[in-house]
């Protein structure tokens, strides 16, 4: 596939399906180019049409109220990730034999010749933690880098960006890409990249988990250093086995117990590389302690030692001192509602895990701790939860029940875990988090944990994850004084 400069995109037609945060940095950076954009979108709403206002301010035509009309005339379509490829829209472009791609892949053609390396995170679960600690160890090692992709600033605005104004071209990208992003980055091809885990997501998108995973796998196309997979997650070793990559790329093992050869894992305490070591079948090198992920924040949970051992390898093919690997996994700090410690109140642990909004993720923040009492609930997305209570019923001291579907997560715990007290709020408003943060204080016992992770989304009730989080937290904060 030729790789096109950006003089390529002068005057061509280009819409822009989405007017969402991609979609305006795709389409303000397409008009920049010389193209004729024009961006059409379903919605209609105030903040769309300021939105809207301003594009057009900009000479750029809006069409709202309007996402399935293909343009007249129009030679490629950009969409926003989220937008499903069975659309309306997408169907007239395949009639018209017109190509529709992401902003990911628009912003992989616009690269220049000596263009930053890109480092692809991919995964169900853990991909911005995994991104960040990334982009961490590698300013840790001195070089100019940025988290990008499916997080932050968007990755067109980052390409555009380089070296303007007398800033420093970064040496490398911490990239973290979604499974939507990868659908539609045909000739994405990564230095090095990682899938950390796979399990059912976003099936109503993609329409079957096999397609699902073969979008996940497309990061692996092309690699030319490294294919990172997780070893106790066969599926993500299968994508690396199918890739087609490039002469010389490895596949390299992460795993939390010890590591064999081409492997990075956990030794005594120690994060251990016998991958990028001269002798990797006698020789392996330390990298960093476990205590070092996150310092401050307690023992970390297991699937953040296994995101950390992600970013290490991925930091390790791009040639990172293991020196900068410690110092890197020292100076991350997680992001709020991913594990975050909110108080300890009576003896009583709080953590707020509102991010884990699907069973993969609440089945990892189950098994962190010992004995919980669960705050769960919201919509389900489809998901079944028999396995999920199944594998975490011996550590429930009670579980607290919210939102829309939590008959699902009742008749789970009917199932599996019939002897756990359960709370059943039969509420879906946001003061019923206090309500449901008191019950899960009564329930609990000193040395327990109460964890908020609902295993569903949270739009039943709150505008987002993070909303919801944060009414966990004040709910917490109304409960009687610290421990001291």
């Amino acid at each position: 596939m030729t790789t096109p400069s950006p003089a390529d995109f002068a005057g061509q037609r280009i819409t822009v399906a989405g007017l969402g945060v991609s979609g305006i940095s795709a389409a303000r950076a397409l008009a920049g180019l010389g193209a004729h954009v024009t961006v059409v979108d379903g919605g209609d709403s105030e903040k769309q049409q300021a939105a809207a206002r301003e594009l057009e301010a900009d000479g750029i035509t809006v069409r709202l109220g309007d996402g399935a009309t293909l343009p007249a005339g129009t030679d490629l379509v950009v969409t926003s990730p989220g937008w499903k490829p069975d659309g309306p829209l997408f169907a007239a472009a395949a009639a018209a034999g017109v190509d529709v791609v992401g902003d990911v892949e628009i912003a992989w053609r616009l690269r220049g010749p000596d263009s930053a390396a890109w480092l692809g995170v991919t995964g169900t679960n853990g991909k911005t933690t995994t991104v960040r600690m990334l982009a961490s160890i590698l300013a840790a090692e001195g070089l100019h880098t940025a988290a990008v992709g499916n997080i932050g600033t968007p990755i067109i605005d980052v390409v555009l960006g380089q070296g303007k104004d007398g800033e420093r071209p970064y040496d490398v990208l911490a990239v973290e890409l979604s499974s939507y992003q990868l659908h539609w980055a045909p000739s994405l091809r990564a230095h090095s990249a990682v899938v950390l885990n796979l399990a059912p997501d976003h099936l109503d998108w993609h329409g079957s988990m096999q397609a699902y995973a073969a979008d996940k796998g497309r990061i692996y196309e092309g690699n030319t250093v490294a294919c990172v997979y997780n070893v106790a997650d066969k599926a993500t070793e299968d994508l690396v086995r199918e890739a087609d990559v490039e002469e010389g790329c490895r596949a390299i093992g992460f795993t939390l117990g010890t590591p064999g050869p081409s492997q990075l894992g956990v030794v005594e305490g120690i994060l251990v590389d016998r991958a990028f070591v001269e002798n990797r079948q006698q020789q392996a090198q330390e990298l960093a302690e476990v205590s070092d992920i996150a310092p401050g924040s307690g023992t970390p949970a297991p699937h953040n030692i296994a995101n950390a051992l992600a970013a290490a390898a991925l930091a390790r093919a791009f040639g990172v001192r293991p020196a900068a690997v410690r110092d890197g996994l020292r100076a991350f700090h997680p992001e709020a509602h991913r594990i975050q410690h909110i108080a300890d109140r009576e003896g009583v642990t709080y953590i707020d895990d509102s991010k884990a909004t699907n069973t993969h993720a609440a089945e990892a923040s189950l098994a962190a701790y010992e004995h919980i009492v669960w705050i769960a609930g919201g919509l389900a997305k489809g998901a079944t939860f028999d396995e999920l209570v199944r594998k975490s019923a011996a550590r429930l001291r009670g579980v607290v029940l919210i939102g829309a579907d939590r008959a699902l997560i009742r008749e789970a715990l009917a199932r599996h875990a019939p002897d756990v007290p359960v709370v059943d709020l039969d509420r879906t408003d946001t003061g019923a988090m206090s309500e449901a943060v008191r019950e899960a204080a009564r329930l609990a016992e000193p040395g327990d944990t109460v964890l908020l992770a609902p295993a569903c989304a949270s739009m039943d009730m709150f505008v987002n994850y993070n909303k919801r989080g944060e009414a966990f937290a004040d709910a917490v904060g109304e409960l009687t004084a610290p421990d001291h």
